[in-house]
């Protein structure tokens, strides 16, 4: 994926220690992924990484608003994330990455490509159910709201004078006991 290759780190020529590089992530990111569950996209990812003399070791930070459509009403809203995961990454024969948390690549590799980390720590910070806020809070004048209102069933009115003769009878037995 050659329009990625911003996203590779070269650690071989990095001193031991921390480092830190920082990405501003927009759709065109996932737009290279295929992913259109985003209408737009404006997320900050932080990468720590600190070079040890056997393993490399990977935080990931993002902070930022992904714009989605309600599940409800299909308004767009931004919903925010903020979420944030960890990667060892080990040296050895051949490359791995069964386990999610560590990864092996072979001792000739030199550099490392962090878009996939990235596209799955954002999509994975977004909800499942996404449900736009003005919903709970009443806020939201919709369309779509007005008219699953108008079509919600009534509540039954409780007045006596409509309840059948029959049913008092009925909670006698209930009160009798």
């Amino acid at each position: 994926m050659k329009p990625l290759k911003e996203y590779t780190i070269q650690f071989v020529g990095l001193k031991e220690g921390t480092h830190f590089f920082e990405y501003s992530i927009g759709k065109k990111f996932f737009n290279i992924f295929e992913y259109d569950e985003f209408n737009d996209t404006d997320v900050k990812i932080k990468v720590e990484l600190e070079k040890k003399t056997t393993l490399l070791e990977f935080k990931f930070v993002a902070s930022g608003t992904v714009n989605v459509n309600c599940d409800l009403t299909n308004e767009p809203f931004d919903q925010a994330i903020n979420n944030s995961i960890e990667l060892i990454v080990k040296f050895g024969e051949a490359y791995n990455d069964d386990n999610e948390e560590i990864l092996i690549l072979p001792h000739s590799e030199y550099e490392l490509n962090v878009a996939q980390y990235i596209y799955e720590l954002i999509v994975l910070s977004v909800p499942t159910k996404r449900i736009h806020p003005g919903v709970s809070d009443g806020t939201l004048n919709s369309d779509v709201l007005k008219k699953l209102d108008e079509l919600s069933p009534k509540e039954m009115n409780k007045d006596k004078e409509d309840i059948d003769p029959r049913w008092n009878t009925l909670k006698k037995l209930l009160t009798d006991k």
